[in-house]
């Protein structure tokens, strides 16, 4: 099975996370687990006429791996061999493309849980995420 755990650092993320380690005993064989963080896109074209490109790409890197880093550790505590990704994009759209293009079963996220009033005024990563994906994703509240 592949999974793609989609994470952002908040309390929410890391509940998903959490589950996925008291769900992955009950598989029948250890699960392969993308660990992703969709970085936003900071407005290039400002951005480059003050900084170099690589100065820009290195951020993204560096600020991604900050987030994935300790998720990879946990799950690789549990006997998980995960790969970590960092990728930079509108998150939901990210999210789905990264688990038809990782050959993922399913997404497993965290979700921050807004009425229904915020979320059509604001909009949800995670309802674009189930709107956009191929394979069952799972929200963790």
């Amino acid at each position: 099975m592949n999974i793609l755990l989609a994470i952002d650092g908040s309390e929410h993320s890391g509940r998903a996370v959490d589950a996925l380690l008291t769900f992955a005993p009950h598989l029948r064989s250890v699960p392969n687990v993308h660990v992703l963080y969709v970085h936003l896109p900071i407005p290039i074209g400002f951005a480059l006429k003050h900084v170099p490109r690589e100065v820009v790409d290195s951020y993204y890197h560096e600020e991604g791996q900050a987030i994935v880093k300790p998720v990879v550790a946990k799950l690789e505590a549990a006997g998980i061999v995960p790969t970590g990704h960092v990728r930079v994009g509108s998150p939901g759209e990210t999210i789905a493309h990264a688990a038809k293009e990782l050959g993922c079963n399913s997404i497993w996220m965290g979700t921050h849980g807004r009425g229904s009033v915020t979320q059509a005024l604001l909009g949800s990563v995670a309802s674009r995420v189930v709107a956009l994906s191929q394979v069952p994703v799972t929200l963790l509240k």
